[in-house]
């Protein structure tokens, strides 16, 4: 028997500064709402309220999200904490798969799952949020006919979300979060649904996997091997087409935009700089430490002298650091307009 498909599907991704964006979105959707509401905001591993929030900001419903459970009109699916969460042609998948973005769950999976089985049902939303998680799978839905609405980077907290997809997308609504409420709640439904072929997410990634080992045994790779390493395995990055987007991926399967890998890899670099910190102090305290034992102990000025010289410099040289990450953190950001880099 066919699976019943509703008329519409909404997916929504936010990340920081979303849930405020995400409780006026709610509140303007009506209690016969006809359509299912998937959400995904990057959380911990911990214990969400998210659902609750929800509930309490509108008249629908909202809970976590299932394995294998049905959906339905008029009900909001959070994505639970640390599980990606997938929507095939009449129920949800969670997934504990790789990161991407450094993010799970994140919200490209679930855009691209609902792009492949709902077609031109599908309505992808991006609220406030850093990086640019969301942009690939937004650009997937557009591939299949659906309709992109991002939030006004201006309404925005985060505006970095927003301006990565009006750049790589072209977008259907850009309005206030209010304003997104009020379309959802009287967006038109398509007057035919395409056909759609159904992508099982976690078998293309095996599949991708398993093709990545027996190409390079025939020393033979599809992408292009880059200089660069996973920030979450440290396995080799391969940067592979995925139209405008640069993408890049391992071989275990954590994904990374162009953006969110920038960022990964500049929290790695300041994390770095402070061990550097960390240890270079560390010395300066043991080596004065050792110059007074050494005096203590009548042996000439010469030896703990140059033990005191010593800790001077790893002094200087941890202060240097410190102002370094003190500027690169008050620098200012070179501002980035909507459409393209200025």
């Amino acid at each position: 028997m066919e699976p019943v498909l509703s008329p519409s599907i909404v997916v929504i991704g936010a990340s920081a500064g979303g849930i405020q964006a995400l409780l006026e979105v709610i509140a303007e959707l009506p209690a016969n709402f006809a359509a299912p509401v998937f959400v995904v905001v990057h959380i911990g591993t911990g214990r969400s309220v998210l659902p609750t929030l929800l509930s309490r900001g509108g008249v629908l419903q909202a809970t976590h999200a299932t394995h294998g459970e049905r959906f339905e009109a008029g009900h909001i699916y959070v994505a639970p904490p640390d599980c990606h969460m997938l929507v095939r042609e009449d129920r949800i998948e969670l997934s504990h798969g790789p990161r991407e973005n450094h993010s799970r769950p994140a919200i490209d999976p679930l855009f691209r799952s609902a792009a492949r089985a709902h077609g031109n049902r599908v309505t992808g939303v991006i609220l406030s949020g850093a990086l640019g998680d969301g942009s690939t799978g937004l650009m997937t839905i557009k591939g299949h006919s659906g309709t992109a609405v991002v939030q006004d980077p201006d309404d925005a907290i985060v505006e970095s979300m927003p301006v990565s997809a009006l750049r790589l997308v072209e977008v259907d609504q850009v309005l206030t979060a209010r304003g997104i409420g009020q379309y959802l709640a009287s967006m038109p439904m398509p007057a035919s649904v395409k056909h759609v072929v159904v992508g099982q997410e976690e078998e293309e990634g095996a599949t991708f996997i398993q093709d990545d080992f027996a190409e390079q045994e025939n020393d033979r790779r599809r992408g292009q091997l880059t200089m660069f390493t996973c920030p979450d395995c440290g396995g080799t990055l391969w940067q592979t087409a995925d139209g405008p987007i640069a993408g890049f991926r391992c071989h275990v399967g954590h994904a990374w935009s162009l953006e969110s890998l920038l960022g990964q890899k500049s929290e790695q670099l300041e994390a770095a700089l402070w061990s550097s910190v960390r240890l270079l102090e560390e010395r300066a305290t043991l080596s004065r430490q050792t110059a007074v034992r050494i005096r203590g102990s009548g042996a000439g000025p010469g030896r703990s002298g140059r033990v005191d010289d010593q800790a001077q410099v790893d002094e200087q040289r941890a202060d240097a650091i410190r102002e370094l990450l003190d500027v690169s953190l008050h620098a200012p950001v070179r501002a980035v307009s909507h459409g393209a880099e200025n």
